[in-house]
């Protein structure tokens, strides 16, 4: 169990204090006072590593199912003996410009907080800290560990929200690019950005639907107080929800302009390809007719053919070439 649980304490008045190692001991101690709780964080941990903990604290077998397997929706169930909230941090990786996402799942008791983290983006240790630091705010319990994390999950998405930003801006830069740019490796950023889109939604908007039932009130084992925070957390939820919604509009608005410009493009190619096999077609004709070997044919004998028939072509190809640049075939 020790690898599992990334950290344990018990929390009396707002300050970390020595607890049993036992977990049943520790909740007991945290309850026999009232004003202490127990929060217990794991990584990661296999089924039989959990099963420990979920009887220790009675925790409801759908749930536990579900914070084993992952890959689960933003979400907040009530149970009989507990309150269970899964939340999906996003993290940016500037390296290659791609959005990525973790689990995170919390389990609300009666005088304990369970966390149970999956993959890199769970900002759980700094929160741990901060709250360690702010013991007013920590003193408020469990709901106290509810509140800072989902806030700093929901900043995190306003950050990783203006990241995309500035890529977006690079996209449209690529696209309205004077000399065409590359299209294939624009059509490929635009389509990946996309993706990074839909990931960062996946993990955003679905949590709209527990942050308003928190900041409704009336959520077992949060304390009644906390409403006014949450609906600080549900405002900047909406924001960067909102900034998703536009990021997702804007790079479907960049897509529709990079294929109307590559339309552009390739019928001014056209333009110029027609433009140039009719200026080929002059000479070519003149060519093909004086060269049928007739006897009886116009000027066939006449000392300056040659020259005139070269000369009519230089015209004939001169005057095209201006129609065309002027029309801006060329």
């Amino acid at each position: 169990m020790r690898p599992v649980i990334v950290d344990s304490a018990i929390y009396r008045d707002g300050r970390r204090t020595k607890g049993p190692d036992d977990l049943s001991d520790a909740l007991a101690e945290a309850r026999a006072t009232g004003d202490a709780f127990l929060w217990v964080g794991l990584y990661e941990p296999t089924e039989a590593e959990f099963s420990h903990v979920s009887d220790e604290f009675a925790l409801h077998r759908l749930a536990v199912e579900d914070a084993l397997k992952a890959h689960q929706r933003p979400k907040l169930e009530i149970y009989d003996d507990s309150l269970f909230v899964v939340l999906k941090p996003v993290v940016y990786e500037p390296e290659s410009d791609t959005v990525s996402s973790g689990e995170l799942m919390l389990f609300i008791g009666d005088s304990f907080v369970v966390t149970v983290r999956h993959g890199v983006g769970s900002p759980l240790g700094a929160v741990r800290k901060r709250l360690e630091a702010e013991p007013n705010v920590l003193k408020h319990g469990p709901t106290a560990v509810l509140y800072a994390v989902s806030d700093t999950v929901v900043d995190h998405y306003i950050d990783v929200a203006g990241e995309l930003q500035v890529d977006l801006e690079e996209l449209e830069t690529d696209v309205f690019e004077p000399t065409g740019g590359n299209p294939a490796r624009t059509a490929a950023r635009i389509y990946t950005a996309k993706r990074q889109v839909l990931e960062f939604r996946r993990a955003s908007v679905p949590l709209a639907g527990p942050m308003a039932r928190l900041a409704a009130g009336s959520v077992p084992f949060v304390h009644e107080d906390a409403m006014p925070f949450f609906r600080d957390v549900q405002d900047h939820l909406l924001r960067a929800n909102e900034q998703v919604e536009g990021l997702d509009r804007l790079l479907s608005d960049v897509l529709s302009a990079h294929l109307a410009q590559m339309g552009v493009r390739q019928n001014d190619d056209m333009r110029k390809i027609s433009a140039w096999a009719a200026m080929a077609a002059v000479p070519t004709m003149l060519a093909g007719i004086y060269g049928m070997n007739f006897d009886h044919m116009p000027e066939l004998r006449w000392t300056w053919s040659y020259p005139a028939v070269i000369l009519l072509m230089a015209v004939i190809e001169v005057g095209l070439y201006r129609l065309f640049k002027r029309r801006g075939w060329m």
